[in-house]
């Protein structure tokens, strides 16, 4: 009887640790009109698949192109809405004709993805006044 308990314990632990997994990993789709940085890969506009890999405190997103030919991994940092995201978006941050990307956020969460600031986008942001741009991603 005893076993049989531990056995029972384990495997509802193993069911809630899967399902907090699976609420942490994300996967949007967005079609980017513009090249863009990400480190120091510089991607070309078309349409990207971006996906969350890890735990709550240490997330890797990794961003993928359709043709599968353009891909980058980063490390992304937890951040916080008060309200949660009415749509899913990608935000970058515009220096001249220079784009970066910044956060990216999916519908229904109360939280995102901060892409650090890499130094190659500190470097830019010493000469240019930053803009947001918001392309707008569709839930996959």
């Amino acid at each position: 009887m005893k076993r049989q308990m531990l056995t029972l314990v384990g495997v509802l632990g193993m069911l809630l640790a899967a399902g907090s997994a699976s609420a942490q990993t994300i996967k949007v789709k967005a079609d980017v009109p513009f090249n863009f940085i990400i480190n120091k890969a510089t991607l070309p506009a078309g349409e990207y698949t971006l996906m969350s890999v890890g735990t709550e405190s240490a997330r890797a997103l990794s961003i993928r192109s359709a043709d599968k030919q353009n891909q980058a991994l980063v490390l992304a940092n937890h951040v916080d809405s008060r309200t949660p995201c009415k749509t899913s978006k990608l935000i970058f941050n515009r220096y001249g004709d220079r784009y970066f990307l910044s956060q990216v956020w999916v519908a229904g969460n109360d939280s995102g993805h901060q892409l650090p600031r890499s130094p190659r986008e500190t470097e830019v942001a010493m000469d240019y006044t930053p803009q947001q741009v918001i392309v707008l991603a569709d839930l996959r």
